[in-house]
């Protein structure tokens, strides 16, 4: 974790302000689900309702005057004051977090490649939830990751749920950890990239893994990476 502070809009970060909408998504956290990490706790407006709901918070602000205060407003609370990119979270536990639009990618990398939390609730930008949650078209991102986590598009909020204001509504995006990989988490490296070939291979998916796999496996030769289903790529994997 980085000792670090810094200003509150370094990284571009709008604060929610709505509270059924912090409501909703302290309500997305699976009860019993022990320690709940958030991530760029800002005002606090997602930290009250979660400790609302019940649930135990460590809450990491980069901001030290926005850290103290959430001390004093929050008592049960356990603020860390740090880095949301650098900050590592011991023992089982879920996340949440009002992501900063500017490091949504570089945030979901870094908590893809931790194994101690099972559900992260995140809210991004509207158009990238959608993309994460394979709304229409896979994303590279999403497919590197698939066998291990389900991405599911929770709801839409409106820019006017922040302040300040936004040019772009938020999207509440879940990720889950699956209690079954479709992949042994040993085959991880080989698995992204085939993935990382098929969607940049000239040709395509047979120039990537060629016409005789891809029929092995029932998967038409002019298919293309972002239309298939996360048990497809783990079978052109296996």
């Amino acid at each position: 974790m980085s000792s670090r502070c810094a200003g509150p809009h370094e990284l571009g970060q709008n604060f929610l302000s709505d509270v059924s909408t912090a409501a909703k998504i302290a309500g997305l956290v699976p009860s019993g689900a022990g320690r709940v990490v958030e991530l760029g706790a800002g005002a606090g407006a997602l930290t009250a309702a979660l400790v609302a709901a019940g649930h135990r918070v460590t809450a990491v602000e980069l901001d030290p005057r926005r850290a103290a205060a959430l001390r004093r407003r929050l008592g049960p609370v356990d603020v860390v004051c740090g880095d949301m990119l650098r900050f590592r979270a011991d023992g089982p536990h879920s996340v949440v977090s009002n992501v900063p639009f500017g490091i949504t990618t570089p945030l979901l990398r870094h908590l893809l490649g931790q194994r101690a939390w099972d559900t992260a609730v995140l809210l991004v930008q509207w158009e990238v939830a959608r993309k994460r949650a394979a709304v229409g078209r896979t994303t590279l991102l999403t497919a590197s990751w698939w066998p291990w986590y389900t991405f599911t598009l929770a709801g839409r909020v409106p820019a006017r749920s922040f302040r300040p204001v936004p040019s772009v509504d938020g999207g509440i995006l879940v990720l889950q950890r699956r209690p079954e990989p479709l992949v042994e988490p040993g085959e991880r490296a080989g698995y992204q990239a085939l993935v990382r070939r098929a969607f940049t291979a000239r040709g395509g998916l047979p120039g990537a893994v060629g016409v005789r796999r891809l029929r092995a496996v029932g998967i038409p030769p002019d298919a293309v990476p972002g239309r298939l289903s996360a048990h497809q790529w783990a079978a052109l994997h296996g």
